[in-house]
């Protein structure tokens, strides 16, 4: 790091600064405030938000990790602008007209109270286990390969990195609450986009361009996350360069792939307030449908700009391109963001994009620091204390933000110890997460006979079945470590003759299609349940599934959108099918 990147980092800082300054000095006077941004968001915040809050440590580290280890495999899950579209389209004018702050709000009004707490609880805990986790342990060491510092004043860098992170971010989200996210993810958005479409130009330069790549990746022959040889020596598996891989991949077999990434996909996008909160905070239909739109657009992105520059570190590595008068070398799949930006950059462009690094991880810790305090401000606090003052309930939600911020530094040594084996599991974590509130909201707004107890049993199943999934992991994993096989748990398996069904079911099943089975799973006991009980009446679904809406809640729907919302769709789309097409 040279005196301009500093200088540039310094003016990055200053910038950001001065928008939390003005927002603060803005009149908070309500939670509709503080945590919606008082519901006036435009199509452009709204659409950088989205974006801003989902581009992350699980994209610097994973996504590019991904493309280094096993090339196109994870594509299916970051080409999915037109998940944001059904977001847009399909659950804005429901959650329009409901007027709910939270997503667990909207299922209390659409099934029970208790539904809401299960949805609440689940999502708490969740965002503090792994979403705090792993942005705070991946952000700590990125910038400790970034700036090349092992210890400082006889720390620890990754220490000072880590904690830095938490309460920076922590300082702006408390005092400006949902404007301070929106604002200051319009400026880091474009620094994001700049840095990292520096890194792919400069990639591409040094590898020779995009046939380079094609041909040294389409060589390699991976099965799983497994690099097991090359195409042009007979080696067995899909290349790198393959989206739809074999279906027998351990891994990611094409049709788990295309129904587990959908099924995650439209948990995250559509009902997870981590994102929807960006939506809520419009102010009106057609401008949160835009910014879905936006947003859509800008998902489209992160292929490019993070997963291909770990495809190209990946073939750099293995041809050895010299830079900087030194041989590319890739420690770990890992690394392989941060180690571009390291042996890449030169002086000044590497302070932008360090600016864009910790733009990612600030906004993505920003947004869930608010909707996890909004989700206890409002989902648990107000229910108990609905007599609550407005200004009373922002100063809970600030501080139920600085209890989310300890809890995530508290977890950082636990987190740092078991890194590795935490980060594989999440993956698992999200599939088993997902299909439990995916089918409560698809049946909520889909199927008007779905009753409140068939809605809860939905989510209390998909809970039950989605933690048993887990403890048979960790178990697994523990018998198998303990017993001197690493994390080799198949071996260990294979050699003590464990092959019984709940092995074969809850450990040793793919998890993508263990992920579509419990989807069916829950489903059908949502629907079994709610034949079995009383139907809701016609005025608690008013407006809240379809066949429900007023001709007055209609017209405003069909107000909301012109041609040119329908025309940046179809564009939206036919990108995801060519993409598709070109990589099948």
């Amino acid at each position: 790091m040279g005196t301009l990147d500093w200088i540039v980092i310094g003016v990055f800082a200053l910038a950001l600064i001065g928008i939390v300054v003005w927002v603060v000095r803005q009149k908070q006077n309500d939670s509709a405030d503080y945590f919606l941004g008082g519901r006036d968001a435009t199509w452009i915040a709204i659409g950088a938000s989205i974006f801003a809050s989902n581009i992350g440590s699980e994209h610097l580290i994973g996504l590019a990790g991904a493309g280094a280890s096993s090339g196109m495999a994870m594509a299916h899950w970051e080409i999915q602008g037109w998940m944001i579209l059904i977001l847009g389209w399909v659950f804005v004018p429901f959650y329009t007209r409901s007027m709910v702050y939270t997503m667990p709000e909207f299922l209390e009004r659409r099934y029970n109270p208790q539904s809401r707490t299960i949805l609440s609880t689940i999502s708490l805990i969740s965002y503090v286990l792994t979403k705090v986790a792993v942005t705070v342990y991946a952000g700590g060491l990125v910038f400790q390969q970034v700036f090349g510092i092992e210890t400082l004043w006889g720390i620890d860098f990754f220490w000072i990195a880590a904690i830095g992170l938490v309460l920076l971010t922590a300082v702006y989200t408390v005092l400006g609450g949902m404007k301070s996210v929106l604002y200051t993810s319009v400026l880091q958005t474009p620094i994001l986009l700049l840095g990292s479409l520096i890194i792919l130009v400069l990639g591409f330069k040094a590898l020779g361009g995009w046939d380079e790549l094609m041909r040294i990746c389409g060589d390699a022959v991976v099965v799983g996350n497994q690099l097991v040889g090359q195409a042009s020596e007979g080696a067995q598996g899909s290349t790198m360069v393959e989206l739809m891989r074999s279906n027998s991949d351990p891994q990611y077999p094409w049709l788990g792939a295309l129904i587990g990434s959908a099924i995650i996909g439209f948990w995250y996008w559509c009902t997870d307030q981590y994102i929807v909160q960006r939506v809520l905070s419009g102010k009106d239909e057609r401008e949160a449908r835009r910014g879905t739109i936006f947003g859509a657009y800008l998902k489209l992105l992160p292929v490019f700009l993070f997963l291909i520059p770990g495809m190209i570190a990946f073939a750099m590595a293995k041809e050895g391109i010299v830079v900087n008068g030194e041989v590319f070398t890739l420690s770990t799949p890992d690394a392989a963001f941060p180690t571009l930006v390291a042996k890449l950059l030169p002086a000044g462009v590497k302070g932008l994009v360090v600016c864009g690094i910790l733009a990612a991880l600030m906004s993505s810790l920003a947004s869930l620091f608010n909707s996890s305090a909004m989700l206890f401000t409002i989902d648990f606090y107000k229910r108990f204390k609905p007599q609550t003052p407005e200004k009373q309930l922002v100063r809970i939600g600030q501080m139920a933000t600085v209890v989310i911020v300890v809890l995530g530094i508290l977890w950082i040594p636990i987190m740092r110890s078991v890194g590795d084996v935490l980060y594989a599991y999440l993956q698992d974590v999200q599939s088993v997460l997902a299909p439990g509130i995916a089918a409560a909201f698809l049946l909520g707004i889909a199927w008007k006979r779905t009753s409140a107890q068939g809605g809860m049993w939905a989510l209390i199943s998909g809970l039950i079945i989605g933690l048993t999934r887990l403890g048979a992991k960790v178990y697994y994993s523990i018998m198998a470590g303990n017993a001197g096989y690493g994390s080799d748990v198949t071996k260990w398996a294979s050699d003590n003759g464990v092959d019984n069904l709940f092995y074969n079911t809850f450990y040793a099943y793919n998890w993508l299609f263990f992920c579509g089975w419990m989807l069916v799973a829950c489903l059908l006991i949502a629907i079994i349940v709610s034949l079995l009980t009383p139907a809701p009446s016609a005025e608690k679904i008013q407006g809240l599934v379809f066949g429900t809406s007023t001709a007055e809640q209609r017209a405003a729907t069909r107000a909301s959108w012109n041609h040119w919302d329908v025309i940046h769709t179809v564009i939206i789309l036919g990108i995801t099918a060519a993409f598709y097409w070109y990589f099948w």
